[in-house]
């Protein structure tokens, strides 16, 4: 009788808990990111080579029959993002300057949008060159499999035709005129690029958000 009891109170114990556990409302999973900051300009034109407002440039405006500002797969448009903050002399930055961020912050991820920030050209019109070189440029694309770059200024890649064919061949995109940069840690942001939907459009106006780990 006694182990029967015994029985029937394990019993009882295991029920309630049960209940109990149902009667709980599910755990909402903790929201990863902190806030969105928009990286879209709405105001004038920073240099005069730049049109009004943030711009998305896509592969086909250097190199036509690739893709258009609206063909870029929406998979290339959501991707972790870095800034990359440089105080360098130099007016681009080389693969020794992505060797030394690299060494304080981590690799690259893989299928990172790029930010490029230059303390010598950011907010300036002054410089005609694209604010990476070629190489350091080539690194991030084939080693990183990067998906695009964001600068603040003017992409000015007219300079450099064989550096804007590779961005073009790679898949790249490079959005110019974007804003509020400076507040963004250098990594662990997530960013969402979202272009206008004209499919005849190589170059079109782009929303920008960073969500902020």
């Amino acid at each position: 009788m006694r182990f029967r009891s015994l029985i029937i109170a394990y019993a009882l114990v295991i029920a309630f808990l049960l209940i109990a556990v149902r009667g709980r409302p599910p755990a909402r999973p903790e929201n990863h990111y902190s806030k969105v900051v928009d990286l879209t300009d709405p105001g004038p034109a920073k240099s005069p080579e730049a049109r009004s407002g943030t711009r998305i440039i896509s592969p086909a405006a250097l190199i036509p029959g690739t893709w258009g500002a609206a063909q870029i797969p929406a998979e290339r448009l959501i991707a972790p993002l870095v800034v990359m903050d440089f105080n360098s002399s130099s007016t681009q930055i080389s693969v020794a300057d992505i060797a030394n961020w690299e060494a304080q912050h981590g690799y690259v991820p893989q299928g990172a949008v790029v930010a490029l920030r230059h303390a010598e050209s950011a907010g300036s019109s002054s410089s005609k060159e694209f604010p990476l070189s070629f190489d350091a440029a080539q690194f991030l694309m084939n080693a990183r499999a990067t998906r695009g770059f964001i600068v603040e200024t003017a992409a000015s890649l007219a300079s450099d035709r064989t550096l804007s064919r590779q961005i073009a061949l790679h898949g790249n995109y490079v959005v110019e005129g974007s804003a509020g940069l400076a507040v963004l840690p250098q990594t662990g942001s997530l960013i969402i690029v979202a272009p206008e939907k004209n499919r005849n459009a190589n170059e079109s106006a782009v929303r920008v958000l960073a969500m902020v780990g």
